[in-house]
């Protein structure tokens, strides 16, 4: 399946206000974002939404989860080996990208049974923004969280640090 854009020529929208990574609360939060979400690999879209949910933890930046019917299902397949556990959400799956012979290894993951609070992305998928070639929310491209645990996704209003690069695991 290619999924045609869902906006072609977004309108800019209007600036959004700072959030201070430190302000989210632990455990994460659930809040949903109306923002076009897009995120392309390897020359296709294979993913786009305007009905991400992003999931706010102190110290990092929002991951976006997009629902399984707003991704292109051909361009993603069950990793063959690895799971994590969140302590606030359960145990993750993880997911290759392909888009023909472009493989992008564990390049997604989902939480197919998350623990009650966060039943709402039961159904949804979040991409490691730094193995796609793009990740765009409103039209700006994000910047990828460093380091490979966390997956968070920057745009201009979050502000940091974050945790995730070399050093800050134990923050």
């Amino acid at each position: 399946m290619y999924l045609e854009p869902l906006d072609g020529h977004q309108p800019p929208s209007a600036p959004r206000p700072a959030e201070s990574v430190w302000d989210y609360p632990r455990p994460p939060a659930l809040e949903v974002d109306d923002r076009l979400v897009r995120v392309e690999c390897a020359g296709q879209v294979v993913a786009e939404t305007r009905s991400a949910i992003r999931v706010l933890e102190t110290s990092h930046p929002p991951v976006f989860y997009i629902p399984f019917e707003d991704i292109g299902t051909e361009f993603v397949v069950p990793a063959d080996a690895g799971r994590t556990w969140c302590e606030w959400k359960g145990a993750a799956r993880y997911w290759d990208v392909m888009v023909g012979n472009d493989v992008r290894a564990r390049a997604a993951w989902s939480y197919p049974h998350p623990e009650p609070d966060y039943a709402a992305i039961t159904d949804f998928l979040a991409f490691y923004p730094s193995r796609m070639d793009r990740c765009t929310v409103a039209g700006e491209e994000v910047t990828a969280q460093e380091g490979d645990f966390y997956g968070g996704w920057i745009t201009a209003e979050v502000q940091g640090p974050f945790k995730g690069p070399p050093g800050t695991r134990g923050w």
